[in-house]
């Protein structure tokens, strides 16, 4: 790893070296990994990345934390396409808005970075078993990456996760185990066995390397954007892993020299389970909530990765803003009308926090936004038909489809 110092605690400041198997600190920290920002400023450059003819994360190796000569799993993750939404934006009185589609992954979400990442640092730990807990997204990309790499997983999910998704794991070969209880009993559960048996550690807070691929979103939304930085960059939150990976990637692109400025976050959470965005618009420290949301992705009543999140988002001078299921329901049927592009519930919701955001006035009409969908709506349909609801019934003749149009006030 030649241009990786380290590791630093984000509470204590205890630095470790940057070992494979790396989980937390000492005091129960959560590490973030430390780069030689000056050798990066010397060997990496906007040039550089414009001739790498790899479209996928690995583009970005210099500013990865793996060996030189470690290969990435064989599904290709990353550089997923970054629309104009200029129908959207214009709905919504924006001056510029932008939608990175992530569900285009292998797996269908954002999650891809991060397990393909794991998969790549269990081979340089030499296990050949990783484990996780989720609400569904991050289990099923990693069940897909290490499928592919020829790795065994055992994946603990609550109950509640979606069929589509444990449809997935089970396609992919997982051992899956369904937890009767809360996403903080799956996590337990899973960090006891994780324990027991030896296996490679995948679960976000706990292995800070997973940040890491997570990050190379922004930096491909700015190389996307030809390095010209918008004003704002909106997505969901959960355990708060994938915003402070995000943060993380265009803190590193700054100190490297390849942006010259940093956006805002604009940090979405459900009303039903905000235990960070709580703590935000509050002042106070956060506390655990009920998992009251469709949003299964992102109903983390107990955030690991707290810390990390809650930095990034007052670090950027951030907005944290909270959405309503029927305000995620709406997202869906929005983003899938103007711009095509079907997202999950926790896929929309950071779209859903940009319309409440201009609702609310705290962002001005005269941005430049970024909203990251982060999954895919195919993960779960019965939240798409939800959203949108049943198709029209008619029997096969000419006049019930008439009479169907005309209950329906459809004109064609």
């Amino acid at each position: 790893m030649k241009y990786v110092l380290g590791a630093k605690c984000v509470k204590c400041g205890r630095e470790y070296a940057a070992v494979p198997d790396l989980t937390t600190c000492s005091c129960g920290g959560i590490l973030d990994i430390q780069y030689d920002y000056a050798a990066l400023r010397r060997d990496l450059s906007r040039e550089m990345l414009a001739n790498n003819p790899d479209r996928s994360m690995w583009r970005y190796r210099p500013l990865l934390p793996i060996e030189e000569d470690s290969a990435p799993p064989p599904l290709r993750v990353g550089w997923s396409p970054l629309y104009e939404a200029d129908r959207l934006g214009a709905e919504l009185g924006l001056k510029k808005l932008y939608i990175k589609d992530d569900g285009q992954n292998p797996t269908a979400s954002l999650k891809d970075r991060a397990s393909a990442l794991a998969v790549v640092k269990a081979r340089e730990a030499g296990a050949d078993t990783i484990a996780c807990s989720s609400t569904g997204n991050a289990a099923s990309s990693l069940a897909g990456n290490a499928a592919a790499a020829g790795l065994r997983t055992y994946i603990f999910v609550p109950s509640r996760a979606p069929k589509g998704k444990v449809a997935q794991l089970r396609i992919f070969g997982s051992t899956v185990i369904s937890v009767d209880g809360s996403y903080e009993d799956t996590f337990e559960l899973s960090k006891a066995a994780i324990d027991k048996w030896g296996w490679y550690n995948r679960n976000a807070a706990i292995n800070p390397y997973l940040s890491e691929g997570k990050k190379t979103v922004t930096l491909e939304i700015m190389e996307q954007l030809n390095w010209q930085v918008p004003d704002y960059i909106a997505l969901s939150v959960g355990d708060g892993c994938t915003i402070a990976g995000a943060w993380k990637g265009l803190v590193d692109l700054c100190e490297v020299g390849l942006i010259d400025k940093l956006p805002k976050l604009i940090a979405v959470q459900a009303e039903g389970c905000c235990p960070l965005n709580r703590a935000i618009q509050t002042g106070e420290p956060w506390s655990p909530m009920e998992e009251n949301t469709l949003a299964d992705s992102i109903a983390v009543g107990v955030p690991r990765n707290p810390d990390k999140a809650l930095n990034a988002i007052r670090a950027s001078d951030g907005v944290a803003v909270n959405v309503s299921d029927e305000e995620i329901l709406a997202a869906m049927r929005l983003l899938g009308r103007t711009q095509g592009v079907f997202g999950e519930p926790a896929g929309v919701t950071g779209t859903a926090g940009v319309k409440k955001a201009l609702e609310l006035g705290l962002i001005s009409p005269d941005s430049t936004v970024v909203s990251i969908v982060t999954g895919n709506g195919l993960k779960d349909v019965q939240n798409g038909i939800k959203a949108a609801g049943e198709p029209m019934l008619v029997k096969p003749d000419m006049d019930a489809l008439l009479s169907a149009f005309d209950q329906a006030g459809i004109r064609p």
